[in-house]
């Protein structure tokens, strides 16, 4: 990839960031609140686009993440009193655990073994946060005390129950998520996830270590889906086993297959879009989700390969 390539890549990436930001200036307070979750869940999407999009492995179970992040901050919140500040970090080193564990088990299995050992590895999770629903809640799950929705940095409290606050954080992470995508992207460490990705044997008989490549890019990705969880957790107050479920796995997939697996910020638009299209058909008919099947459809025709990745092969070639 070259420098020019490159830095066209860092300016877009700029520009979009600073969109972003200034939204908070010029959206009323319940758009505010929309884009706060959708950048969250842009989160959780740059995770799983890190192992889809960059190396090529197809996860069914991806909520067990986004739940270990959850779970790990919220309930060390609610049931322990930790401050925010720790229980994040908790909850991200949670999920960063069991991507590490399960990936010893789950990597060295072929790619469809791989999705059905990932999606029972994830049903085991949601059984999990049901049958221990004396401290999970289970599925009525449990609302964070206001207690737990502040923080003090330097005499100075961070109150999470406002909306500027939550969609500062949020884009806070969000900017360090696609950060670590970008620098992935371009180092020598993004080439080989590439290669694995196009010809795993050949890489491998390259002399390239496949296996520790690919837990690599599995503790990111699950790190940083961790991420996501512990900070929805926190900064809407809420945990829940619904979070944990299938619906979450496929979610996030179609996220990054709407926007564009392997680009940097196609998870962004997939989100934007999807959730976008919920938000707004949900208000004009019960049958809403029957409309964005629909609509889905339509852009896999037209776009196989997601709206950024079609673009970058039909138009701009440059795109990361």
């Amino acid at each position: 990839m070259s420098g020019g390539m490159v830095r066209r890549n860092l300016v877009l990436l700029v520009v979009v960031l600073l969109v972003l930001f200034l939204l908070q200036f010029v959206l009323p307070e319940y758009y505010v609140l929309t884009a706060t979750r959708m950048m969250v869940l842009a989160v959780f999407a740059v995770g799983y686009n890190m192992l889809l999009g960059y190396v090529g492995l197809l996860s069914l179970g991806h909520a067990m993440f986004f739940a270990a992040g959850l779970y790990g901050a919220g309930l060390a919140s609610y049931h322990l009193g930790v401050s925010v500040p720790l229980a994040f970090v908790g909850g991200t080193a949670a999920a960063f655990m069991l991507a590490l564990a399960i990936g010893f088990v789950a990597l060295p299995t072929m790619r469809v073994s791989f999705m059905i050992v990932t999606l029972m590895f994830s049903q085991v999770g949601f059984l999990t946060t049901l049958y221990f629903a004396e401290y999970t809640g289970g599925q009525d799950g449990l609302s964070m005390p206001r207690a737990a929705r502040s923080f003090d940095v330097a005499g100075w409290t961070v109150d999470l129950t406002s909306g500027m606050v939550r969609f500062n954080l949020a884009f806070g992470l969000l900017l360090i998520a696609l950060m670590i995508s970008f620098l992935v992207l371009v180092s020598r460490k993004g080439r080989i996830f590439a290669a694995i990705r196009e010809n795993e044997g050949r890489t491998e008989m390259l002399g390239f270590n496949v296996f520790a490549a690919k837990l690599e890019a599995f503790l990111y990705s699950g790190a940083i889906a961790g991420a996501a969880g512990a900070a929805y957790g926190l900064l809407f107050g809420y945990i829940g086993s619904t979070f944990a479920s299938i619906q979450y796995s496929i979610e996030v997939l179609l996220f990054t297959l709407l926007g564009g697996a392997g680009t940097l910020l196609g998870p962004l638009i997939g989100v934007v879009l999807m959730m976008t299209m919920i938000d707004q058909l949900s208000e004009l008919t019960s049958a809403y989700l029957l409309v964005v099947g629909v609509v889905l459809i339509a852009l896999v025709l037209w776009f196989p390969k997601g709206i950024l990745g079609s673009i970058r092969e039909r138009w701009l070639p440059w795109l990361m």
